[in-house]
């Protein structure tokens, strides 16, 4: 292997999968939620958010619905 290369004469190219890569957004979520899932996470051996991610995907690709029940006021 070369201990040096030319990279100046690279020409850049656009990332095909950037579509795919994830998209950061802010949810507020409580705290007693957030440490939930770091427990499970450090169980798991993977990032607590990353874990929530692997959740919110299952949500999606089995269509689970929330059930809200709200009370008679």
């Amino acid at each position: 292997m070369k201990q040096e290369y030319d990279l100046t004469k690279l020409k850049s190219r656009p990332n095909p999968y950037a579509k795919r890569l994830k998209k950061q957004v802010t949810l507020r979520i409580r705290p007693d939620v957030i440490d939930y899932f770091k427990d499970m996470a450090e169980e798991k051996g993977i990032p607590y958010q990353s874990l929530i991610n692997l959740y919110l995907q299952d949500c999606m690709a089995s269509h689970r619905k929330l059930a809200m029940k709200w009370a008679a006021g």
